[in-house]
């Protein structure tokens, strides 16, 4: 369902993508120079399409950077936490082997629940709170 929906999306995009870039085939000159408008020193020519992917492309990537930069208080946290989570995992193995460490005759035995005495939480097994058969 997902390639699908994948591809419901991508084909008309691009699609879209090649008219665009067929529609728009002129050159364009690009400038970088402020001062001489006439005869720039920083200057290139390429396609008009080709010139508004790059600057769509940059654009991604700069918004991509400003929100990992946004967001490193996050990670931080929960590089924070997950080291407290292991620490505590650790000291909690610790003390269950030093539980069982300590009980001389059943350390390796599996603890045992009492037998069930034959009258549960409302009175006899079997019966409910109006004292009804299950």
């Amino acid at each position: 369902m997902r390639k699908f929906l994948t591809a419901l999306i991508l084909i008309p995009l691009g699609l879209l993508f090649v008219v665009f870039a067929v529609a728009n085939r002129q050159f364009v000159t690009v400038s970088f120079d402020p001062f001489m408008a006439n005869d720039p020193a920083l200057s290139t020519t390429l396609p008009l399409f080709l010139l508004l992917i790059l600057v769509a492309a940059l654009g991604v990537l700069a918004g991509g950077c400003a929100v990992w930069f946004g967001q490193r208080r996050w990670r931080r946290a929960a590089r924070k936490h997950e080291a407290d989570a292991r620490s505590v995992r650790a000291e909690l193995a610790d003390l269950r082997a030093s539980a069982v460490a300590s009980r001389p005759d059943q350390g390796h035995l599996p603890q045992r629940l009492p037998a069930p005495s034959g009258t549960g939480l409302y009175g006899p097994v079997g019966r409910d709170k109006q004292r009804a058969t299950l």
